[in-house]
């Protein structure tokens, strides 16, 4: 992958091909900003130009080198990633081979504890620990390069260290060898220990426009051009997710569902809700999250086309005209109200609120502000005048 297949993030590449060119390499990099946005793609990207034979400002891509960092077979380069203590060496082996094919890939524990099954919820904690930092980065980065000019380590999710290991790591900043880059990615900066950032150089990712993502999706993966155009504004800038949008073969399903699930808030007494609050609230629990957001992006196109009319940057293109007709014909709808009770009804949800309560209070919320007023909120004390039908 050469520098101008980095989608976007053109401040930052060309930041790196300057220090290249000028061969004034920092000796560790922070790369932050939203998920997905090219931060792992562009850490291989310069370990593949500082490994490359040509020794240039951007990697040729066909040397020896270059052909072993990219399929993550050199020996003075690593790639950690933070796992469970119980991971399987076999499956954090074909995370990374995914991700040497295709850098943007979803392939860390935190989103996708089952490699292949992005409906599965985490169970346990993905961490580095003091002894996964002395072993894979101690032993080995205080050697000599055996085969490049550097030695080169690309820590995923670098926020994820223990304060242990956070301070072993920091040991490793502070002592400096010869011919060493390392390479930190987070989206939390801040979680991060302040002496760890001071000595990195940082550079920020910004999300990826739509257009940007849209276009790789057509390229790349094939996608015809106008769901290329929806999945890239569900993707809220970041191409993985979207990568991540286009393989979820139940999204159509569940797009269509968080549209009827609308519908049938609006009527509120019918058997045929009862049935939907039933079959959702067996849905697993990040399935569910994604439904809510996918309700959130509904009332998202709600507000921008009562707003923009015909003229608004819709994230359901292919369904304008569905929401026309609502703007149409509710026009009386308090459509913030409607995005308050969805964000409570998904931190409800993340805190194991069982799912049928807030679907059911969740559907009950949203019949009241389609037809004028939300409620306050989902979650609510027993004296309050909504309660109490006072209010």
């Amino acid at each position: 992958m050469a520098w101008e297949q980095i989608l976007g993030q053109a401040r930052v590449v060309e930041a790196l091909r300057r220090a290249l060119e000028s061969h004034r390499i920092a000796h560790a990099y922070l790369f932050y900003g939203p998920y997905g946005t090219g931060k792992r793609a562009v850490a291989l990207k310069l370990a593949q130009a500082l490994e490359c034979e040509q020794n240039g400002s951007a990697p040729c891509g066909q040397c020896v080198s270059c052909t072993k960092v990219q399929r993550l077979i050199h020996p003075d380069v690593q790639v950690l990633l933070p796992y469970p203590s119980d991971a399987d060496p076999e499956d954090l082996h074909e995370r990374l081979a995914r991700l040497a094919v295709e850098p943007y890939a979803t392939v860390d524990y935190m989103r996708r504890p089952v490699l292949d099954d992005p409906t599965k919820t985490p169970s346990k904690q993905a961490f580095y620990t003091v002894a996964r930092i002395n072993e894979a980065l101690r032993r080995t980065m205080g050697f000599k390069p055996l085969e490049g000019r550097y030695k080169v380590a690309i820590l995923v999710d670098a926020d994820r260290m223990r304060v242990e290991a956070a301070n072993a790591f920091l040991k490793l900043l502070e002592e400096p060898t010869p011919q060493t880059v390392f390479v930190l990615t987070t989206e939390r900066p801040e979680l991060l220990l302040p002496t760890i950032r001071s000595r990195c150089q940082a550079l920020r990712f910004d999300p990826l426009p739509a257009d940007v993502i849209a276009q790789a999706l057509v390229l790349h993966q094939g996608v015809p051009e106008q769901q290329a155009q929806v999945l890239a504004r569900m993707a809220d800038g970041s191409y993985s997710r979207a990568l991540d949008l286009l393989a979820n073969e139940v999204l159509q399903a569940d797009r269509q569902q968080a549209l009827d699930f609308f519908r049938q808030a609006y009527r509120f007494h019918s058997e045929a809700l009862i049935e939907q609050l039933e079959a959702l609230a067996e849905l697993g629990r990040e399935r569910l999250k994604g439904l809510l957001r996918l309700m959130l992006s509904w009332v998202r196109d709600l507000v921008f086309y009562r707003t923009l009319g015909e003229n608004a940057p819709l994230i359901n293109i292919d369904q304008r005209e569905a929401i026309a007709r609502f703007c149409q014909n509710l026009p009386q709808a308090d459509l913030e109200g409607m995005v308050r009770l969805l964000e409570e009804a998904i931190v409800l949800i993340e805190r194991n609120v069982q799912p049928l309560l807030v679907l059911s209070v969740l559907a009950a919320g949203l019949q009241e502000a389609m037809r004028g007023k939300a409620p306050e909120r989902l979650l609510m004390a027993l004296d309050d005048p909504w309660v109490l039908g006072l209010a």
